[in-house]
């Protein structure tokens, strides 16, 4: 049976949890300043809490106060005998615990029995990566000509796609912060962008030579194209001129990766993921990748990015003593 839509869960709400799930989410967008789409997952999830809630009162219109630790364990074992994966589990604990908590600190509820709710302990798998020749293949720009269409609207699409995928793959940064760049973000002289990554915090990013000549062909050339009356100062346009919508980014990726014999199917996900190893593997040290992503945690960095066992066995060969 396919889930409900989060709209629709939250409609069924009794109103003092649905009042306490808008209050928790503006809390979320303007407190604690997070980026939409982590404050869309928190909410679905407290929603499918809330909604759990409801169901084990008698009461019509039950409120956060009822929360406690028996509703919240469960809450996770329907989940898990639905067949959740243990990361979904965890990052669905992890959301209870944050709102439980908001709803002390809001007056909402006395107690908080989040503190003591435990989860499965998540285990993060590594997403598919390109091997360098291959990202190099993906990245050749006659695989993204097209002889058949050659109107100033095809090309310049072809130049934004170019120019898209360059920067994804040698900055490395999310597709939100891409489709979010704006003109005034690009410094070329320097060869650098200035990214606003999660949580509002502002990174510098360098980029090379390759992305630099795709990003002026785009940006001397077929943004003049595209753009028009509601492009303001994206760096990265759509069809109609309005900023590029991470979908179509995807939807990008997936399609250029495809022309590559033997490729993953990857997503800018994956392209980050790929850039980051790359830059690894060629001895670049873990704390500037750290920075380059925008990791606030460097144990986040060494989850998201891998070594090659080869290099390990040179950089150990040339640095112990021992060897």
């Amino acid at each position: 049976m396919a889930r409900r839509s989060t709209e629709s869960t939250i409609r069924e709400l009794p109103p003092a949890l649905s009042a306490a799930l808008a209050q928790y989410t503006r809390h979320l967008r303007s407190e604690r300043n997070l980026s939409s789409a982590t404050v869309a997952g928190y909410t679905a999830d407290v929603a499918a809490l809330l909604e759990h809630l409801s169901r084990l009162c008698a009461q019509t219109d039950p409120t956060v106060a009822e929360l406690d630790l028996a509703a919240l364990r469960s809450w996770l074992a329907r989940l898990r005998s639905t067949g959740a994966a243990r990361t979904s589990l965890a990052r669905r604990a992890a959301a209870a615990r944050s709102f439980t908590a908001w709803s002390v600190r809001a007056g909402l509820a006395e107690h908080d029995p989040g503190t003591r709710l435990s989860s499965p302990r998540a285990t993060r798998s590594l997403p598919p990566i390109l091997q360098p020749e291959q990202a190099e293949a993906m990245l050749d720009p006659s695989a993204n000509a097209a002889p058949e269409d050659q109107s100033p609207e095809a090309t310049a699409l072809r130049e934004r796609d170019q120019a898209v995928l360059e920067v994804l793959y040698g900055t490395m940064i999310r597709v939100s912060e891409l489709t979010g760049l704006n003109l005034t973000d690009i410094d070329r002289r320097r060869r650098v962008l200035r990214v606003l990554g999660k949580g509002a915090k502002e990174r510098t990013v360098p980029y090379g030579v390759p992305a630099d000549r795709a990003l002026a062909q785009w940006l001397d050339h077929g943004r003049l194209v595209l753009a028009g009356v509601g492009s303001g100062s994206a760096v990265f346009l759509g069809v109609r001129g309005g900023r590029m919508d991470p979908r179509a980014v995807r939807t990008l990726t997936h399609a250029r990766t495809a022309q590559v014999p033997g490729a993953p199917d990857i997503g800018p996900h994956g392209l980050r993921h790929s850039g980051a190893t790359h830059l690894l593997d060629g001895g670049a040290d873990l704390r500037a990748v750290q920075e380059m992503l925008g990791h606030a945690s460097l144990a986040t960095t060494q989850i998201y990015t891998h070594i090659s066992s080869d290099r390990l066995a040179a950089v150990y060969r040339q640095a112990h003593p021992r060897a």
